[in-house]
């Protein structure tokens, strides 16, 4: 069961951070660097999207309480951005056309909004509101942690990664996160509803 919970939470959190989409992104943002740069941009993004993804993990309980939105409300206004997102991968291609001309851009716009955008706080705002238990919220905290890796591995090795899937993997890849990502956000979006009318 422990196990379950944690690749389940792993394999969820890994596609809702759009890792093929956000490398895309990366490596178009990121053309002029060298190697060496290239690799201390990905280690940034990574911190960067680790810190966020824990205050949003485990803040968001005391953000729905000082709100007084109910989890199943949330649910859906989360799932339906999260779907909008998935729709915005498939159909089209990174926007990384508006680049500046600042080097910096390992937490804005990298970690956020493109790794960590709307859909990303809301499911894990849900998520950390749903974890009832400290075990539970410890299991989910490694299978985080272990998916922000995941995607950080993928920014560091970015060249390699290129060179293997290619021009044409770059954009079929994040359509395809795109899928997975639409079916978990109508799931989100089916249980707050389901939750709701039985509430009701």
């Amino acid at each position: 069961m422990i196990v379950q919970t944690f690749i389940n939470f792993y394999l969820k959190t890994f596609f809702i951070l759009t890792p093929f989409f956000v490398l895309s992104a990366f490596i178009s943002l990121t053309k002029d660097f060298d190697d060496t740069e290239k690799k201390q941009t990905a280690v940034k993004v990574t911190v960067g999207v680790l810190i966020s993804c824990f205050i949003f993990f485990l803040f968001g309980k005391y953000i729905f309480e000082l709100f007084g939105i109910t989890l199943d409300a949330f649910r859906i206004g989360a799932g339906t951005i999260l779907f909008l997102s998935a729709i915005s991968m498939i159909s089209e291609k990174a926007d990384t056309k508006s680049q500046n001309n600042s080097r910096d851009i390992a937490i804005v716009p990298l970690a956020i909004p493109m790794t960590v955008g709307p859909g990303v706080i809301g499911m894990l705002l849900v998520t950390g509101a749903e974890a009832g238990t400290i075990s539970e919220k410890v299991i989910i905290g490694l299978a985080i942690l272990l998916a922000v890796l995941s995607v950080g591995i993928i920014l560091y090795l970015s060249s390699s990664v290129k060179r293997l899937i290619g021009a044409q993997g770059l954009i079929i890849l994040p359509k395809i996160t795109g899928l997975f990502v639409s079916a978990i956000a109508a799931q989100i979006i089916f249980t707050g509803i389901q939750n709701f009318l039985h509430l009701g």
